[in-house]
């Protein structure tokens, strides 16, 4: 009866253990769940935030390209500025030398006009004393004829005077005393012609040597002024350089490029370079944009005549009105420099060195296109490129002066 009891705690015992063991199990079958779930949950996740990173990875790679890039024009442009400002500083010192030969034209020049003042004061003097000794000879020659007439009628009183003592039959002794007295009178008379015709040939020696100085003053004052008229032409020829350059565009590009009679500049239309609003060079225009520079600044850098006198080669870009000015002037700038970085990459620009004589600049509307006093806004919108030559502002400075009453 005791065995059996004993049986049934061990049973019992067993049963307990083992529906432990199995809820032990069960648990822990929970906890590798719970742990699975979690390390599936945690996996995801963190493929996300890999997704995540990787994408921030590439828009941090894609920013630091566009900051080398930005730092990289950036370097360009501050090349540019430093090349701008070297050319500036060249620019000004040809200005301030300009400015100087300017100044000492002018100081010629006024030297040339008081010298000239002077000739013609000196002159004047010359020409009063040849009328005063004009005169004194017309007295002395006056003079001359009275004592002509003196002695004419002297000679006429010794006939007379001798008809009357013939018919009076005056002594002898009375006769000659008489004679001795108008023969007298005669000499005295004599003397005082000689004296005046003396008198008359100093003074003529005078007037000769007058004349003679006259003469050498007027050569003189020919010569001055004949200089002054050479050296004249010649600041004129230099002045009308830019007239003969545009004349030799026009012979050598004749109809082929269409270029301003008065500037000389060449004009593109920016609806053909560009897109509206946009400061991106058409690949399609390229081109064209070649060909037309080429022509246009071969004709300037292969003629020997024109080379040495050119000095900037210079893209200008041009908007209409619409839309604010800084708008526009940040959109002429930008086109014009892509329309110079991309003329700096040809050959042509690299066989010649351009790079030095380039320069790229934006002018909004300040310079739009007129017909009858209306804007041309398709006009307005272009690329020009102009040429300028060494001193120019200083050749125009000397034109105005010799052009001045």
């Amino acid at each position: 009866m005791f065995r059996k009891k004993s049986t049934d705690e061990g049973s019992n015992f067993w049963i307990s253990y083992a529906d432990l063991m199995a809820g032990l199990l069960f648990v822990f079958i929970l906890l590798i769940g719970a742990i699975v779930s979690k390390s599936i949950i945690l996996k995801s996740d963190l493929h996300e935030k890999e997704d995540r990173l990787a994408l921030i990875s590439a828009n941090l790679e894609s920013k630091e390209e566009k900051l080398d890039d930005t730092q990289k024009r950036l370097k360009e442009n501050m090349i540019l500025l430093m090349n701008k400002k070297k050319r500036l500083d060249v620019t000004e010192k040809n200005l301030q030398e300009s400015k100087m030969l300017l100044k000492q034209k002018d100081e010629n020049i006024k030297q040339d006009k008081e010298q000239i003042k002077e000739h013609l004061h000196t002159l004047k003097l010359r020409e009063d004393e040849i009328k005063k000794l004009n005169r004194m000879l017309l007295a002395a020659n006056t003079q001359q004829d009275l004592l002509s007439k003196k002695i004419v009628l002297v000679q006429n009183l010794l006939k007379e005077n001798n008809s009357t003592l013939n018919k009076t039959k005056m002594s002898l002794e009375e006769r000659n005393k008489i004679l001795e007295q108008y023969k007298g009178q005669i000499v005295v008379l004599s003397d005082q012609l000689s004296d005046v015709n003396e008198t008359v040939q100093e003074k003529d020696k005078k007037l000769l040597e007058l004349l003679n100085a006259l003469d050498e003053k007027e050569t003189k004052y020919d010569t001055l002024v004949e200089n002054l008229q050479k050296q004249k032409a010649k600041i004129k020829s230099l002045t009308g350089i830019k007239l003969k350059v545009i004349a030799a565009l026009k012979e050598a590009l004749g109809d082929k490029i269409d270029i301003d009679k008065k500037s000389g500049s060449l004009r593109l239309s920016s609806n053909i370079l560009f897109d509206k609003g946009s400061a991106v060079l058409k690949d399609e225009a390229k081109a064209q944009l070649k060909k037309a520079f080429e022509e246009y600044i071969g004709t300037l850098v292969t003629n020997p005549k024109i080379k040495p006198h050119l000095d900037k080669i210079i893209i200008e870009g041009h908007t209409d009105s619409d839309g604010g000015y800084l708008y526009n002037l940040d959109l002429s700038q930008r086109r014009a420099f892509a329309v110079m970085h991309y003329l700096l990459t040809l050959d042509f620009a690299k066989k010649y060195n351009l790079q030095p004589l380039m320069i790229a600049s934006g002018r909004s509307y300040l310079d739009a296109i007129k017909v009858n006093g209306v804007e041309d806004k398709d006009a307005s919108r272009r690329i020009e490129i102009k040429f300028r030559l060494k001193n120019e502002d200083a050749m125009h400075e000397i034109e105005k002066v010799l052009d001045a009453k």
